[in-house]
């Protein structure tokens, strides 16, 4: 069974689909995991908006992976790594949220490649 078997082709996605998982993508550049979160909420039982849905599922997956993550540098920060791997979390949050946001905007599914998928 493949991850995208409810995602429509990459032709058939509508603009308000592209435009809304493209928003998905980007929130969790400002908002953390609460974006995503929302976006997921208010479309995951219409059916129609099976595009927007994944890429939420899968920008609140990464997200809540980054929050990990922060977590795990701020404990390491006892040790000196934490302030070191800190910045680096961030900026790799930074271009793969926007990489996803623009393969998004084009009507792809994308998958983060270090995201933990917990929200199925």
């Amino acid at each position: 069974m493949s991850e995208f078997e409810n995602v429509p082709a990459a032709s058939s996605v509508p603009a308000d689909q592209r435009t809304m998982a493209l928003v998905a993508h980007l929130l969790g550049i400002f908002t953390g995991f609460i974006g995503a979160l929302v976006i997921w909420l208010i479309n995951k039982d219409d059916a129609s908006k099976a595009f927007v849905t994944d890429q939420a599922k899968e920008a609140l997956n990464f997200q809540i992976t980054v929050a990990i993550a922060m977590f795990v540098c701020i404990i390491l920060t006892f040790v000196v790594i934490g302030v070191f791997l800190a910045p680096i979390v961030g900026l790799l949050s930074l271009v793969f949220s926007i990489i996803a946001a623009v393969k998004a905007n084009n009507g792809e599914a994308y998958r983060y490649p270090f995201a933990l998928r917990l929200i199925k």
